[in-house]
Parts: structure tokens; sequence; C-alpha cells
């Protein structure tokens, strides 16, 4: 069996992680007084607010996706409204209409590849952004590249980035996103298969999946 990877700290059943990307939280005081909504796109979102002010599960929460909610869920939130779609310009769409006349804080990081803000402003929400994680690109030198054969899971366009910053494309890997936002982030030289649900499991499965299918046809 060839091996999997998902290119983050987080372990995952099924699945060895390769790091290539960190999350740098910032120490900066935020006031939650003011909002009546916040708004979670990530769980790093939910982490990196949890350090500098507990006060945001009082607030209706409105988070993007299944990873997201469990975090929030852990600290205690409660959520207000789950997105359908984890695509940002998507989820927004949802969204505008329920936060009608909600003072609304939108947890983000330092590079966001949505225009969430900007659908939510056009619709009359009244929405302000804090900025309190970013994603960066691990040390090269600690990481060893994955063997030929390997399954590679791109959960995120950072991750396809700090990737090829670090290593060549073999072309026996088989890489897997998890949506169509980190395919259109995939340079057009390597093929793809993308995941039917946007979440690391199921692109693990998908990975297994494909692994079953190949070592069958060896038989």
């Amino acid at each position: 069996m060839k091996d999997i990877f998902v290119l983050s700290q987080k372990r995952f059943e099924g699945a060895k992680n390769l790091p290539v990307i960190l999350f740098d939280y910032y120490d900066k005081e935020v006031d939650i007084f003011p909002y009546e909504a916040l708004i979670f796109t990530s769980k790093n979102g939910v982490y990196a607010l949890d350090q500098v002010n507990a006060c945001w599960k009082s607030r209706e929460i409105y988070s993007i996706g299944s990873g997201t909610s469990e975090a929030i869920r852990k600290l205690g939130g409660k959520i207000a409204y789950e997105a359908k779609s984890s695509y940002g310009d998507v989820f927004a769409d949802e969204i505008k209409t329920h936060l009608q006349g909600l003072k609304t804080l939108f947890i983000r990081p330092k590079v966001v590849t949505s225009h969430l803000a900007e659908i939510l402003r056009d619709a009359g929400v009244d929405l302000e952004e804090e900025i309190l994680y970013e994603t960066k690109c691990n040390d090269c030198t600690q990481l060893q590249k994955p063997p030929a054969g390997s399954y590679i899971i791109f959960s995120s366009p950072s991750t396809i980035d700090c990737f090829l910053r670090c290593f060549d494309w073999d072309a026996s890997y088989t890489a897997i996103v998890i949506g169509e936002k980190t395919a259109s982030f995939m340079p057009e030289d390597i093929s793809y298969e993308m995941s039917p649900k946007q979440t690391i499991p199921a692109c693990i499965a998908l990975a297994q999946k494909m692994q079953n299918a190949r070592n069958r046809t060896h038989i």
C-alpha cells in the first residue's frame, strides 16, 4: 500500500501527516462587545479568537463547515447557522439574509481567497473584519519528501504553494484536492482527483478507494 499524506500538523486516521503549513495566531485585543454575530471560515479562526477573548461564545455564530463547527462546539460556542457549502462565496450568499440588521464580525486570516466580505457588504450587512492569524510555509529542511507513488492531499491553496516550494512534483504521485477553489490553484501540468466532499476524511477515503482499485488490477 502506498502512503497517503495530509499536509498539516493535525493527524488523521488512515494517513500520515506532512506539515508543510503552519498557523501563526496573533496576540491582539479583540473587543467582542459591539457585535451580535460572528463569522468563522476556519477552525483556526476559532482557536485564535478564543486565545484572546473567550466572550465570543455568547454571540450568534456562523460557521463554514463541519471542521469549524466541531471546534466551535468543543470550546462551548453555539452555532446559529452552518454552511451547506464550504465555498466562501456560496456561504456568503447563504447567510446574507440571516445577518441583516446584525452588527457582524468576520474572524479571518491575513490572506483570503473568497469574496465573502464584499458579497455581504454589497447585500447591506454591517460587517467588520478582524485578522487574527496567517498561514505560513514550514521550514523545508525539517520535512522529508514523500516516497514515489504516494497520494498527496491538498486541502487549501496554501498547501499547494508550500508543498511545491519544498519539493519537486514526482510524476508517480497522485494529487487529491479538497474542492474547486483549491483545484483552481493547482499548476496546469499536475493532474488531480477531486474529493466528492469537502473534508479531509473524504479525501483520505478517496485515496484509499483508488489504492484498492489499483491493487485489484495488479492481482
